[in-house]
């Protein structure tokens, strides 16, 4: 049974940084590129990052490129999200999804 347990996310200032983790189970989670995905208010699910299974190959959605990373640690079956310079537009939940999987989400709320 797969499991995808989001966590990290809280209330941050403009400019501030988060850590998301991301603890996978249920499948051989060094097999399979990983995502990161967001919902904003009122707004539908966007593409954040993609990470390939060793590590080795990244992408990011053009609004967080540069100030978001995503790394993983196999050992752990863990993916996080580095967050920096956060902005009031990175208000969202965020999941972590694989395989049409999604966890329950983290709630990330960026305000003075």
């Amino acid at each position: 049974q797969v499991h995808l347990v989001e966590s990290g996310g809280g209330l941050a200032q403009p400019g501030g940084s988060l850590r998301l983790s991301c603890a996978a189970s249920g499948f051989t989670f060094s097999n399979y590129a990983m995502n990161w995905f967001r919902q904003p208010p009122g707004k539908e699910r966007e593409f954040v990052a993609t990470i390939s299974r060793t590590g080795s190959n990244t992408n990011y959605a053009d609004s967080v490129k540069g100030r978001f990373t995503i790394s993983r640690d196999n050992a752990k079956s863990t993916v996080y999200l580095q967050m920096n310079s956060l902005k009031a537009a990175d208000t969202a939940v965020y999941y972590c999804g694989w395989n049409g999987y999604w966890g329950q989400g983290t709630q990330v709320t960026i305000s003075s």
